[in-house]
């Protein structure tokens, strides 16, 4: 039988929970800047490997870490375009400039400058408390596609605008349109409302694609079935339009 024998060195214990929500806050969104150039995330699709989707991106993201991100209204969420990686729904190829057709990786160097002074500025303390950092309007026309438990139908609502919060959480804005009481609708009225704050599903949608559902096209509401409960019955939707 082995003598014991103590380690010279006391053992380091390694807190995996820690360690992840650590790689989270690097990754945290700190300020968001619109873009009004137009410039384009390019994507392709498996199942059609020799062509190339544009989208147009809404806004870049300075994360914790520097990096600085494109940001495109995709599925559940305002998505980074470098982490769209889906055989189904496309994989991000990079970043276009329609102007010029020229296509990078990395976001522009004028978009990291205005981050990085804008984040310098706005030094925000850190609380525990979660608190809104921002504010942009949706200038695409995005919609969003909404659920909540013990309801039949989707609703179909026009995303107003986007929060985002001092955990790095964004949110789409929709219009309550029962509480509107002055029209256009601007930032900060009582009507706004987070979508995930009354739905417990929320998916997003361009405005071409959200035309086609306000239409009742049998093909989209047959496809969005398929994606979003597997089967290919069509889903009903209920439509919620309200001019920003």
């Amino acid at each position: 039988m082995g003598v014991p024998v103590s380690s010279p060195r006391s053992a380091k214990v390694i807190d995996l929970n820690v360690m992840r929500d650590r790689m989270r806050a690097r990754r945290r969104i700190l300020r968001l800047a619109p873009e009004h150039d137009g410039l384009e995330m390019l994507y392709q699709l498996e199942s059609d490997p020799e062509s190339y989707y544009s989208l147009p991106v809404l806004a870049w993201g300075l994360r914790e870490d520097g990096e600085v991100v494109g940001l495109v209204p995709w599925m559940e969420g305002l998505m980074p375009c470098h982490e769209l990686e889906d055989p189904q729904q496309g994989h991000f190829v990079g970043y276009r400039d329609p102007e010029t057709d020229e296509v990078f990786m990395l976001a522009p160097d004028h978009k990291v400058y205005e981050l990085e002074h804008a984040a310098a500025y706005y030094d925000y303390e850190v609380s525990e408390k979660t608190t809104l950092l921002q504010q942009l309007p949706d200038t695409f026309g995005t919609h969003a596609l909404c659920m909540t438990n013990g309801e039949s139908a989707w609703q179909l609502k026009q995303v107003f605008g986007w929060r985002l919060y001092s955990d790095g959480n964004i949110e789409a804005l929709l219009v309550d349109e029962t509480r509107v009481t002055q029209t256009p609708v601007l930032a900060g009225d009582d009507c706004l409302y987070p979508g995930r704050s009354r739905h417990d599903v929320v998916y997003f949608f361009q405005r071409a694609v959200a035309n086609q559902i306000r239409e009742q096209d049998p093909a989209t509401l047959e496809a969005l079935a398929l994606m979003m409960t597997g089967e290919s019955d069509q889903v009903s939707v209920e439509v919620h339009d309200r001019e920003a």
